[in-house]
């Protein structure tokens, strides 16, 4: 029974585990695509006023 046991929460703190990663993976992306947005529309934005400043 003990073996079972041990089993079962290693299967537990392993599902845990991968639940956490995916959530952070996930936000992480969002993360990404608002900061890809923000970049393209500041390129846009300097594309349109002429500056050429790097």
């Amino acid at each position: 029974m003990n073996i079972l046991l041990i089993i079962v929460a290693v299967i537990a703190v392993i599902l845990l585990l991968t639940g956490g990663f995916v959530q952070a993976v996930n936000w992480l992306l969002w993360v990404g695509i608002v900061l890809a947005l923000f970049a393209i529309i500041v390129w846009i934005v300097r594309a349109i006023s002429g500056r050429n400043r790097v």
